[in-house]
């Protein structure tokens, strides 16, 4: 079900390296990060510690809670039946032959919170000791490792968007230990003709720790391949790997995105701009003193009229030659006339603040 994926066993590694070898081009070419998959000689992340283990995180009220210690009822097995995996004390972990896992549900924009610990047993080294691994959307990896003292390649270590990007800095807790990633996961865009408008972008924090800083994979994850980006539907499972070793998870809960395209407001803010007169201007322009204490004032240059307070000179949108709203800003300021139609007062809101002053002559 899922095709890029990376599997150690050795049926597939015949058959991925058919597939690699098949490709001349794939034996010499780098990835569009300027690696090689797995290259020995990537420097490793620095490790940093991240103290003790922690509680486990409360869901927020709006989020999707995908296991809570009971059950494996949001989960799914490959063949779509009921999950293989067992729970025990309130975790869950893959039984021999259990297969990989799949959500009920399918995700696209999201922020995940998954919490996991490795065998507190130390059995294999590098890639070989505690593996797993989320995949968002099915398709893109954040690699789950024992990565406490165990020698591994730099794009396999624990937090490494798994064939691409190693984390930033090893965040491993020791073996048993309780993790936590925190995942915000952006997933690709497609023109109606099917070409990539924009990457997938993945940040994740370890252990509360900044590991993977908005990065944008180069396409799907694989093992000693090259896959590239292709047209798939919005939301897709996600999905946790079982590799063989018995890595537990518990307290995984999800929290639905809304797109990062922002919508423009439905009435904006200065519905009305008219154009003042040089007289009006001339009038305008000037200093007003603020009750209170200190003033203000309204110049005119490069065809704008300013509002100087004691930030950066305002923009200011005229509505009237009495109401203007601020560029950029929520604010408004008015000003009131005298017998003679010269501004007297002024009145300047901001926050739900209004203060007030008058002209100075």
């Amino acid at each position: 079900m899922i095709p890029f994926m990376k599997s150690h066993h050795l049926c597939c590694l015949l058959a991925c390296f058919g597939c690699f070898i098949a490709n001349s081009d794939s034996l010499h070419a780098q990835l569009p990060t300027g690696w090689k998959q797995h290259d020995w000689d990537r420097p490793r992340p620095a490790k940093v510690d991240v103290g003790p283990e922690s509680p486990a995180a409360q869901p927020p009220s709006d989020a999707i809670v995908l296991f809570d210690g009971t059950n494996l009822d949001q989960w799914r097995s490959g063949d779509k039946g009921p999950a293989k995996w067992i729970v025990k004390d309130g975790a869950m972990e893959p039984t021999p032959h259990g297969g990989y896992l799949y959500s009920a549900q399918s995700f696209g924009d999201c922020q995940l919170h998954l919490e996991w610990a490795s065998p507190e047993k130390i059995v294999g080294t590098s890639q070989g000791r505690g593996n797993s691994g989320v995949f968002l959307q099915g398709l893109f990896e954040v690699q789950i490792l024992d990565s406490f003292d165990n020698e591994t390649y730099a794009d396999g270590q624990s937090g490494a968007i798994y064939g691409q990007y190693p984390p930033l800095v090893n965040a491993s807790r020791k073996p048993g230990a309780w993790q936590s990633y925190d995942i915000v996961f952006r997933r690709p865009h497609y023109s109606d003709s099917g070409q990539l408008t924009q990457p997938a972008r993945i940040t994740v924090l370890h252990n509360g720790v900044l590991i993977q800083d908005h990065v944008e994979p180069v396409g799907p994850t694989s093992w000693i391949q090259f896959h590239k980006y292709a047209p798939t539907p919005e939301k897709l499972p996600l999905t946790l790997q079982d590799h063989g070793n018995p890595v537990r998870f518990r307290n995984i809960w999800i929290r639905e995105l809304p797109p990062t395209t922002i919508s423009p407001p439905q009435s904006p803010y200065d519905p009305v701009v008219v154009e003042l007169t040089k007289d009006q201007i001339d009038r305008i322009v000037g200093t007003y003193k603020r009750n209170g204490g200190g003033t203000w004032e309204i110049s005119f240059k490069d065809g704008k009229l300013w509002f100087h307070t004691i930030a950066k000179p305002l923009e200011m949108i005229p509505h009237s030659e009495r109401e203007f709203g601020l560029k950029y800003t929520a604010g408004s300021i008015n000003l009131e006339y005298d017998q003679e139609n010269r501004p007297a007062k002024i009145s300047f809101t901001m926050g739900g603040t209004t203060s007030q002053g008058t002209r100075e002559r």
